[in-house]
């Protein structure tokens, strides 16, 4: 394809919707899916002694994966140029804790390099993951998972709850921090 073409086909491609949020995918979509691949693989321990939960079945691995492909791909819809964090008007659920949207959309719109650098960070741990996954391997996908909170706190640490102390302190204590 010649240049002219490239640029004529680019020309007519559509304008994106943006209808929803950083919230609303992050609601939707990146706590769901975490959440789920969070209690994928895990360690229980009780009375009867230490349980491990893992995808055992080619479905069970089939559904982790369907799950860590919406935080594979996640971060493309949040880094979307012109993507706001919230509704006009909407406010903050946790306000003694959390930042109000406004202000968090001026973090990121003050540092957007920074803020794409985190997102690629829940990219590339959703990567390892899958390359988990694929593997059928529940060991390394506990590893990997532990990296996709840590990529997710991070991001929240500096933009949705920068001054909460405490969650700052476990943080440093769990080696997240930037």
């Amino acid at each position: 394809m010649t240049s002219s073409a490239c640029t004529s086909r680019k020309a007519a491609e559509p304008d994106l919707l943006r209808m929803a949020t950083i919230k609303d995918i992050m609601d939707s979509m990146v706590d769901p899916s975490g959440d789920f691949m969070f209690e994928s693989v895990q360690e229980i321990s009780d009375e009867r002694g230490i349980t491990r939960k893992v995808p055992k079945t080619d479905e069970d691995w089939k559904v982790v994966r369907d799950h860590d492909m919406v935080l594979l791909e996640a971060p493309n819809l949040l880094t979307m140029s012109g993507r706001k964090v919230a509704q006009p008007g909407e406010k903050s659920k946790n306000p003694e804790v959390e930042l109000q949207p406004e202000e968090i959309q001026k973090l990121i719109d003050n540092d957007r390099v920074s803020f794409v650098r985190r997102a690629r960070r829940l990219q590339d741990a959703a990567a390892s993951a899958l390359k988990a996954i694929e593997a059928k391997d529940p060991d390394a996908l506990f590893h990997a998972i532990d990296g996709i909170d840590k990529a997710c706190e991070n991001c929240h640490l500096h933009y949705w709850y920068p001054n909460d102390k405490r969650a700052h302190e476990a943080a440093k204590e769990d080696g997240i921090v930037d």
